[in-house]
């Protein structure tokens, strides 16, 4: 039975082109949750009055795949301690959070920071929000799979390459053929 979770960190971008390439993800879509207007677009998000974190919302088989392998791997290719931005991408839409669908997630997420927190992996601390899930909004068409159909964009090549060729050198075991 596939489970699903929900993350933000900076742009949708840059955790769906790393999450596509895992074993054991079924589904990885870019949009919108943790905000209070329905159905918002990509420019209301951007404006900073939705309250809406980019995110993406990955269905895996745990069997495959664990919620803690999928939470390992997004505090490797972001940075939890900056508050409302990761590099360039500034504002509350770029947040780091993890949106909870049951209390085993939020259990795991809070273990998981803790961890961090205690090995010191990071000089500052985890600003890393953990919230319970309350809905998902797909982003437009066009963000979706948009590094695999943009790669030669300079921000793809700036920004998400790097993030791409780190996480398959740190998780080369854990790739999809």
């Amino acid at each position: 039975m596939a489970e699903i979770a929900t993350l933000g960190g900076g742009c949708f971008w840059c955790l769906e082109a790393v999450y596509e390439e895992l074993r054991g993800v079924e589904k990885v879509e870019s949009g919108y949750s943790g905000g209070h207007v329905p159905n918002p677009t990509y420019r209301q998000v951007c404006s900073e009055t939705t309250g809406h974190a980019e995110v993406v919302q990955i269905t895996f088989d745990p069997e495959v795949v664990s919620y803690r392998e999928i939470l390992e791997v997004f505090f490797t290719i972001h940075d939890p301690t900056t508050l409302n931005r990761q590099g360039a991408d500034v504002g509350e839409s770029y947040r780091s959070a993890i949106f909870y669908h049951d209390e085993d997630q939020k259990q795991t997420a809070e273990e998981v920071i803790a961890e961090l927190e205690a090995g010191g992996v990071w000089k500052r601390p985890i600003v890393t929000e953990v919230t319970p899930f309350s809905e998902f909004y797909v982003a437009e068409d066009y963000h979706q799979e948009y590094y695999r159909n943009n790669s030669y964009q300079p921000y793809c090549q700036v920004v998400i390459a790097p993030k791409v060729a780190k996480f398959r050198k740190q998780y080369l075991e854990k790739l999809k053929a």
